[in-house]
């Protein structure tokens, strides 16, 4: 129903639980290299455990790679410099959710493409960022919380 995006992730329990997470609620991960670890990575697939057979998984060599093969696709880019919050945003099925790698977040000429479509998660002043997996649980989960959560018991 959804796709989430990780621009070049590196740290592989991060990938991992974000996996897990995608698996367990039917959304495409698309992995934009490069990786800052191996696909085959212990530490990614034990965080993802025994879920791997029911993931749909996506490599792309780069974003302009992953941009052609997703052309007229709705993104959202999730940024600490959005403008607009996550939850004030109407979300459809097939929506993608980009996020940026760990240590930098998104670079600013891909917030720049389509700044309308930039989002944020509220945080407290001091605060940088949540945890990549968490920050993608939480605007998942509203997402699909305004479809009714499809096909999930």
């Amino acid at each position: 129903m959804f796709h989430i995006v990780l621009v070049e992730p590196e740290i592989p329990p991060n990938t991992g639980n974000v996996a897990r997470l995608c698996a367990g609620t039917q959304s495409v991960l698309h992995l934009i290299e490069p990786l800052g670890f191996s696909i085959d990575d212990k530490q990614l697939k034990r965080a993802g455990l025994d879920y791997w057979h029911l993931l749909d998984v996506r490599t792309h060599r780069n974003w302009e790679a992953f941009r052609e093969a997703n052309r007229g696709a709705r993104m959202f880019f999730l940024s600490t410099k959005g403008k607009k919050s996550y939850h004030q945003v109407a979300y459809e099925p097939g929506d993608f959710f980009v996020f940026g790698k760990e240590t930098q977040g998104l670079p600013d000429w891909m917030l720049q493409e389509q700044p309308e479509q930039v989002v944020r998660i509220p945080l407290v002043a001091n605060a940088r960022s949540l945890n990549l997996s968490n920050a993608v649980s939480v605007v998942l989960y509203e997402a699909l919380r305004h479809h009714e959560y499809p096909g999930m018991v």
